[in-house]
């Protein structure tokens, strides 16, 4: 198995946030679906998306980097 870092975005409401999470890649050999999340790592995606549906930003910078997302007038 293969571990690969990867930045997952998420998107809620006025914000996004950069959660850094591992994929797990299998051989070619082995049966199954690849890459895919540790269980871990899908549950802070899930703290993550919920803190900022809360508006508690300070939660979800405890396990993100935090962007608030601006409109630009056209």
């Amino acid at each position: 198995m293969i571990k690969k870092s990867y930045t997952k975005h998420i998107y809620e409401g006025d914000y996004i946030a950069e959660v850094e999470v591992e994929l797990l890649i299998t051989d070619e050999g082995d049966a199954g679906w690849s890459p895919y999340l540790s269980l871990e790592d899908a549950y802070k995606l899930d703290d993550v998306r919920e803190a900022l549906r809360r508006g508690d930003l300070q939660t979800a910078s405890q396990q993100a980097r935090i962007y608030k997302l601006v409109p630009v007038p056209a």
